[in-house]
């Protein structure tokens, strides 16, 4: 099973981001995200668990850095040539202009997905 990151569908395209998502590969999403820097997740995951995202992810940094911030007050930097796992009770703030390719649960992060699309739509964006 094999998919070409071009023939990932896009999920979410704007101003510097493009998101691609392709859902149940071989149980997991598998995403190939372009962001652009001061993208914040936070805001978009207030009303989950902890106000962060529950979905487990593991990935690879193309180029970029992301901050991330876990529940238990820990933080750090993901940057170019990071590959990285992403527990439960997270969020992420763009700190460069960010390409990473990543892997998650299906189900979780359709959960996350969902509310997101809630949260953007609540939000205006």
């Amino acid at each position: 099973m094999k998919i070409n990151k071009k023939s990932i569908p896009i999920a979410m395209e704007g101003p510097g981001t493009v998101m691609r998502t392709q859902d149940n590969f071989g149980g997991m999403t598998v995403c190939f995200n372009e962001l652009p820097k001061g993208t914040d997740f936070t805001p978009l995951l207030n009303g989950l668990d902890n106000n962060s995202c529950h979905c487990p992810h593991w990935g690879y940094v193309l180029s970029g850095k992301l901050l991330v911030k876990y529940d238990d007050g820990k933080e750090e930097i993901l940057s170019d040539g990071d590959v990285y796992y992403l527990p439960n009770g997270h969020t992420a703030i763009v700190q460069e202009d960010v390409k990473l390719i990543e892997f998650s649960p299906s189900k979780e992060f359709n959960d996350v997905m969902t509310h997101v699309g809630k949260k953007m739509a609540e939000l205006g964006g």
